[in-house]
């Protein structure tokens, strides 16, 4: 009886002080010394103290089994089966704002021993993806969408930025004790584990071709529009289009032999930088010619054949998706993400909205391809070669990802690749390794050649991979990984997205498809 009574009374002591512990661990929470969620008490009322001897460099919350005096002297230490550490990876998205740690074996998920970056340093990387080059041909979107165009601009800002989030949401799942934890650290891991366990790998498969298809045309989209502005620039020399894109490749070459991009990203800012310049100038010029301005020529009315097409325009010059789950998990607050997307996305649909408008107004129906094309000679040629330098410039880094892609996914080592490993033992690039690398140049030169149509390609790309990757798989690994947990205005919005991303996306494949087509039998009875 009085082994029993002293039973009851020690476990009595026991919960009362594990709830005295995780109201205070909530406290300091709080304050910002420890994480806390909603359920902050839960996750607390089994902790120890914490233990300060790292492993690999990582502080680790040491959590006591269930049932185990906490804290009390003349315990007995803790076995190693009874631990079990946290670090402090990436985090969650937790609606309070504090930074959460996330449960991971080997800190695949953005480990404190990787360096992390701020919320506007991924603002800027975000901005650098979303306000690249490619707005040069939004001004062309306006020209066959109207009014509807600049509607365009805005709900594809609002749809990327929604389903950015969603796709970041897929990465987390509640553990055993509520908490949100991030399982997974790439959009394959999303899609493998939408379509897991009957074909665990087919979802990662199809993201990886997507993500080849979208890299590769970005390649080429560069090789394009330096060929372009370069012949626009200098029209009276006897070099052609295709002779420009030749010469750029050549330019473009070395890119077969890098290893790391270290000594590209050192230009990535005066890059960005430059092509602010170059768009506040193309914009000073047009408002010098605001009296000119057609207004008359901005209408509701929209070429059935040809608005499909700048539905890619605009799809496309909002991509950023690939990259959000990387990006997200080096985050040193995951918890302000939301923040970053939604200051990122609304930047972007005003500069693009005014670029697009403010541009066509003043060229209106001479509106071309690339809007730098329009200005001026004396200007054109000064504005085109900065573009030329930072089309050049921005080519290793597509490329480079479309190579790591290639040889993750045949070319590793192990049972699963289907040919044998790039590098050898020392980690050199062996020749064959080489000889494909040089292969993609040149394959990237050849498309631009025979398919020298900027806005062509740019919608082809949205319309097939863009729409993809931004609208429709987002919104479909949304639905199947978090099913439960949606409400219903949840839901619809996924539904919703999914429809009309799709019914945009195959008309706008099928109409840029018919466009490159006519383009073609154009360029060959010439």
């Amino acid at each position: 009886m009085a082994t029993l009574l002293r039973s009851k009374l020690s476990n009595v002591a026991t919960s009362v002080s594990n709830k005295s512990q995780a109201k205070v661990s909530g406290m300091f929470a709080r304050m910002g010394f420890q994480a806390a969620t909603d359920e902050e008490a839960v996750g607390f009322a089994h902790c120890d103290d914490l233990d300060f001897e790292h492993r690999q460099g990582l502080q680790m919350d040491i959590l006591k089994t269930e049932g185990e005096p906490c804290g009390e002297e003349g315990a007995e230490p803790p076995v190693e089966g009874d631990i079990h550490y946290q670090r402090g990876g990436g985090a969650p998205l937790p609606p309070s704002g504090s930074k959460d740690q996330a449960l991971g074996a080997g800190g695949e998920f953005g480990g404190q021993d990787k360096p992390k970056i701020t919320a506007w340093e991924a603002g800027w990387n975000v901005t650098n993806a979303i306000q690249g080059m490619f707005v040069l041909g939004l001004p062309y979107a306006i020209l066959h969408g109207g009014y509807l165009g600049l509607f365009l601009i805005i709900f594809a800002a609002v749809v990327c930025c929604y389903t950015g989030k969603i796709l970041i949401a897929c990465l987390y799942e509640e553990n055993e004790d509520g908490e949100v934890v991030r399982v997974r650290d790439s959009y394959v891991a999303i899609a493998n584990a939408c379509c897991a366990p009957r074909f665990p790998t087919l979802g990662g498969r199809v993201v990886n071709v997507a993500q080849i298809i979208e890299l590769v045309m970005t390649c080429i989209l560069y090789v394009v529009v330096s060929g372009n502005l370069m012949y626009n620039s200098f029209p009276g020399l006897p070099v052609s289009q295709k002779s420009w894109s030749i010469i750029a490749t050549a330019v473009l070459l070395p890119c077969a032999f890098l290893k790391n991009l270290k000594a590209v990203s050192k230009f990535s800012l005066l890059c960005t930088l430059a092509h602010f310049v170059i768009n506040i100038l193309v914009i000073a010029y047009c408002l010098s010619r605001a009296r000119d301005w057609a207004w008359e020529k901005v209408k509701f009315y929209i070429d059935v054949k040809k608005f499909p097409i700048s539905i890619g325009i605009i799809v496309f010059s909002y991509t950023s998706q690939i990259f959000l789950p990387s990006l997200e998990g080096n985050m040193q607050q995951p918890s302000e993400f939301h923040c970053m997307m939604n200051w990122t996305h609304i930047a972007a649909c005003v500069l693009k909205g005014l670029f697009a408008l403010v541009a066509y107004l003043t060229w209106a129906d001479e509106t071309k391809e690339v809007i730098t094309d329009n200005l001026p000679g004396s200007i054109r040629a000064v504005v085109n070669i900065f573009l030329v330098a930072k089309a050049l410039l921005s080519y290793p880094l597509p490329f480079f990802a479309a190579v790591e892609v290639l040889e993750k996914s045949l070319f590793q080592e192990g049972s699963r690749a289907f040919f044998p490993a790039c590098y050898g033992g020392d980690g050199r690039l062996k020749s064959w390794g080489l000889t494909l690398r040089c292969a993609l140049v040149v394959f990237t030169l050849l498309m631009a050649i025979y398919v020298p149509h900027f806005a062509l390609l740019m919608g082809l790309t949205g319309s097939l991979t863009g729409a993809g990757l931004c609208f429709l798989l987002p919104s479909l690994f949304h639905l199947r990984l978090l099913w439960r947990k949606l409400l219903w205005h949840q839901v619809f919005f996924d539904v919703a997205i999914f429809v009309i991303g799709g019914i945009c996306s195959v008309s706008g494949f099928v109409h840029s498809l018919e466009g490159l087509i006519e383009a073609y039998r154009t360029n060959a009875e010439d």
